[in-house]
């Protein structure tokens, strides 16, 4: 059974910290890439971040460049999302997604496997 298992949301106030993580199992880890998204309330998901480490491919959406960091320990299957200087504008729930390259456009089409989702909060 293919599983993404997000943790590590939570309340955290303006300027905090979380850090993310995607836990994979039931496929092949090392053949996908790992991106995460997000959806606020009363808007459309968004891509966010992206990590390839097939073919060392790293991306990040313009309004966390800078304050988010994605990484991955391919040993444990689980790819993180180290979020820096959070504003109430990152509040969300996000999304760990499995698709077979990192899509500069974050096209939802091209995503095999999703996880449940973990919430953000930042207050401001």
């Amino acid at each position: 059974e293919v599983q993404l298992v997000e943790s590590g949301g939570g309340l955290v106030q303006a300027g905090g910290s979380l850090r993310l993580s995607c836990a994979a199992s039931g496929f092949t880890f090392d053949d996908y890439a790992i991106g995460w998204f997000r959806q606020a309330p009363g808007k459309e998901r968004e891509g966010v971040s992206c990590i390839s480490e097939s073919d060392g491919d790293i991306d990040y959406v313009a309004s966390v460049k800078g304050r988010f960091t994605i990484s991955s320990d391919n040993a444990k299957n689980t790819v993180f999302l180290q979020m820096n200087n959070l504003k109430p504008e990152d509040t969300a729930v996000y999304y760990c997604a499995a698709s077979p390259f990192c899509y500069s456009d974050y096209d939802e089409d091209e995503v095999n496997y999703w996880g449940q989702g973990t919430q953000v909060t930042v207050s401001s």
